[in-house]
């Protein structure tokens, strides 16, 4: 039996919400954490950890993605265990550790995980592909309704996963034991390219979404336009080169092995996406305006 809340740290993000509702709708107590609940969790003010995890046995942790922040999300666990948690479930990357992932974004995931192997938390490591929900509810959405994915993702393909899907699994091996030691790779059923998920949301959407094949530089340099940081334009092109040199181009057994089923297909989903508003007229409107 849960005798503590459940933590969900680094708040109500994409994977945080899910796994709050999950947990909701089976009766188990949770509290998210963040820079704005109380106590507050910053990752970059470590006088903020203590108070953090106090309470909680059990926590699910998506870390920042920007270096800086990975690395603090290690020294954060790596003190966690003092401060009264015993049980850990990263959220991390698919790929991190392979061969070829020569950008500092997965150094830092890599680290991070063997950060949480070492700590002497009972740990479970979940690594995602990318998130299907980018295209509704992230910085891809605007794309999406202003009918360009304009990216330097090349021909590479890559397996989408349903964020809901992540969410499920979060929420299964928080809950069974049997899922201590373990890491799972999380993807969607097909591999698909920005060509044919722009096929997909078209047809999703009834209004012509396109692939613009971008050189990376030029990728870049477009999304400093429009007012992103350099450094998180540049991070971006850099991710985007992991699926332009064709190393997401695999499958992932883990959501059939947690939960017993398929995972959704991006296809799929963009359909049901698309029914529930996501790329609605109104907000075609609103970015055109």
């Amino acid at each position: 039996m849960q005798i503590s809340p459940i933590l969900i740290l680094g708040g109500a993000g994409k994977t945080g919400r899910r796994v709050a509702a999950g947990l909701g709708a089976r009766g188990v107590d949770f509290r998210l954490v963040s820079r704005s609940s109380e106590p507050r969790l910053d990752w970059y003010d470590e006088s903020t950890w203590a108070s953090a995890v106090r309470g909680g046995t059990t926590a699910y942790l998506a870390p920042p993605v920007d270096p800086d922040g990975l690395a603090a999300a290690g020294r954060f666990v790596r003190r966690a265990a003092a401060n009264g948690l015993r049980r850990l479930v990263l959220l991390s990357g698919r790929g991190v550790g392979s061969p070829g992932r020569e950008f500092a974004v997965y150094d830092s995931q890599l680290e991070l995980e063997d950060a949480v192997k070492v700590s002497g938390l009972e740990w479970t490591i979940l690594q995602p592909a990318w998130f299907m929900q980018n295209f509704s509810e992230a910085w891809l959405r605007d794309y999406v309704l202003g009918g360009q994915l304009r990216l330097s993702a090349g021909d590479g393909g890559e397996a989408w996963v349903d964020t809901d899907d992540v969410g499920d699994v979060a929420v299964e091996v928080l809950l069974d034991d049997r899922h201590v030691g373990r890491t799972y790779a999380l993807s969607g059923p097909r591999l698909r390219t920005l060509a044919e998920v722009a096929a997909d949301l078209t047809e999703a959407t009834g209004r012509p979404v396109e692939y613009v094949r971008l050189d990376p530089d030029e990728h870049a340099a477009e999304m400093i336009d429009v007012g992103v940081p350099r450094a998180d334009a540049e991070a971006l092109r850099d991710l985007f080169a992991v699926v332009r040199n064709h190393r997401s181009e695999y499958l992932s057994d883990g959501i059939d092995e947690v939960l017993g089923r398929r995972p959704k297909d991006f296809a799929e989903w963009a359909v049901a996406t698309a029914a529930a508003g996501a790329w609605s007229d109104s907000a075609v409107e609103q970015v055109g305006a």
